[in-house]
């Protein structure tokens, strides 16, 4: 499964954010606990449900997203 193929968008759910394979789970709430100090063992342990490559999908989902990013110039 390609890391991108992980993170789904129905419209229906959290309000069409990226989730992890179609769960409640969205790629923000992911980045936000790693960003918070948790380890990745430590967010598989309070959510059995996600997978390593899950998290490893999160960040190379946000990555994409960044390099897309148009810049403005000041």
């Amino acid at each position: 499964m390609n890391a991108h193929d992980r993170i789904t968008l129905d419209a229906g759910k959290r309000g069409g954010k990226p989730c992890v394979r179609h769960m409640r789970i969205t790629v923000y709430d992911v980045l936000g606990w790693l960003a918070a100090g948790m380890t990745q063992q430590e967010i598989l342990v309070d959510y059995p449900e996600l997978e390593v490559e899950d998290i490893q999908a999160c960040l190379a989902f946000a990555a994409d997203r960044e390099r897309r990013m148009v810049s403005v110039a000041a």
